[in-house]
């Protein structure tokens, strides 16, 4: 069995650099993002959702990405789970994705606002039935005594709305919406000499710059 300290793998796919990237950190993903897709990296809009808590306590866990809208990165949750209370304590957060298959990462840190409920309940009704029914059904984040909790309260949820291919949105649920003011693109290199442009937002204003490894 390999020994977890000998595992290490050198990056030599390409490189970065601050004059062939976009002036616009937005389009710089976008472009990242739809090479990802491209390249068939699996779910590429995966990404990890760092918080802080009243109790000053990080927590991190992977959501999904499910725009990219007025220059905001947008997904959605339960407003009730520990991420919502968090975000509505705290509202600011941090996003990572990592497509390794290109050997990429970004970074993102911004503030966070809710999704407005007219949006949020489009999205919701887009979504299968099955979620939906499930977004209904599961107290997230909240302690349950077992899994047969959770399939009654689908069939009670299925029972109420049988037949229907667009539930209503539950009050509980919605979207956030992270409106960046540091965007880092980090492309790896041999030797860990990786390169790392990033973009900082200023008065309005991407001001841009080369980071160490």
């Amino acid at each position: 069995m390999q020994r977890l300290e000998d595992i290490r793998k050198e990056y030599s796919r390409t490189s970065l650099d601050v004059k062939n990237v976009s002036a616009d950190p937005i389009e710089q993903f976008n472009i990242w993002f739809n090479e990802a897709m491209s390249a068939g990296v699996p779910e590429p809009n995966a990404m990890s959702l760092a918080t802080v808590g009243s109790d000053h306590r990080p927590s991190c866990r992977i959501v999904l990405l499910k725009g990219v809208e007025n220059n905001q990165f947008v997904f959605y949750t339960n407003y009730q789970s520990h991420k919502g209370k968090d975000l509505d304590n705290n509202p600011f957060c941090a996003l990572t994705f990592f497509w390794p298959e290109l050997e990429r990462q970004v970074r993102i840190e911004g503030s966070v606002t809710r999704v407005d409920d007219y949006r949020s309940e489009t999205y919701f009704q887009s979504r299968p039935v099955g979620s939906q029914i499930g977004a209904w059904s599961s107290p997230q984040s909240s302690v349950i005594g077992n899994r047969e909790i959770l399939e009654e309260r689908v069939q009670q949820i299925s029972k109420r709305f049988e037949g229907a291919t667009k539930l209503p949105k539950p009050k509980q649920w919605g979207g956030f919406q992270v409106a960046p003011y540091m965007i880092e693109f980090w492309q790896g290199r041999q030797s860990r000499l990786h390169d790392r442009i990033v973009f900082t937002l200023a008065d309005g204003a991407w001001g841009t710059h080369r980071l160490a490894p």
